[in-house]
């Protein structure tokens, strides 16, 4: 892990020591899925969490967005996934070097996502889709924490409220 020793990773563990960036020392995905996020921003949603939500509803939406990918006739780009008690941690990890590496490219993508997001019949249902962003939907479906990485040394975390 870039930045970060042993003896680091090992106090966060602990508890001792915050991890770098703001991001949550508690954070159990981190060193597992992806590296420590090298920034983090708290996401301040319009958007409100939609009636009915669950854990599953969340699996369900990550399995969608898992299967338009396997459709494309190319190696899906990213891995999307669902992770936490409550499924309430989305995570996109990048598959192919060089992308997602830095914050710039994490937030192009997720542009490229609100683009998608805006056609969805939610979005035009509560004529939401030229003000609200993917992040929004993460609100909507009830995400309270998205990371988004490289796979390699770059992260960065929102915090949804």
């Amino acid at each position: 892990m870039r930045g970060i020793g042993v003896l680091a990773v090992l106090a966060l563990a602990a508890g001792l020591i915050s991890a770098p960036g703001g991001a949550r020392a508690d954070d159990r995905h981190v060193g597992y899925y992806y590296p420590f996020p090298a920034s983090t921003e708290l996401y301040q949603s319009q958007a409100k969490e939609l009636p009915g939500i669950s854990r599953n509803t969340r699996i369900g939406f990550v399995t969608g967005l898992a299967a338009q990918q396997a459709e494309r006739p190319y190696p899906a780009p990213t891995a999307i996934f669902a992770k936490g008690s409550d499924a309430e941690k989305l995570i996109i990890v990048s598959l192919t070097d060089g992308r997602l590496n830095s914050i710039y490219r994490a937030r192009a993508a997720l542009a490229l996502l609100t683009a998608s997001a805006r056609t969805t019949e939610i979005f035009q249902k509560f004529q939401v889709e030229t003000i609200f962003t993917f992040i929004d939907l993460c609100k909507m479906l009830g995400f309270k924490q998205l990371t988004i990485s490289d796979g390699v040394n770059f992260a960065h975390q929102f915090t949804i409220k």
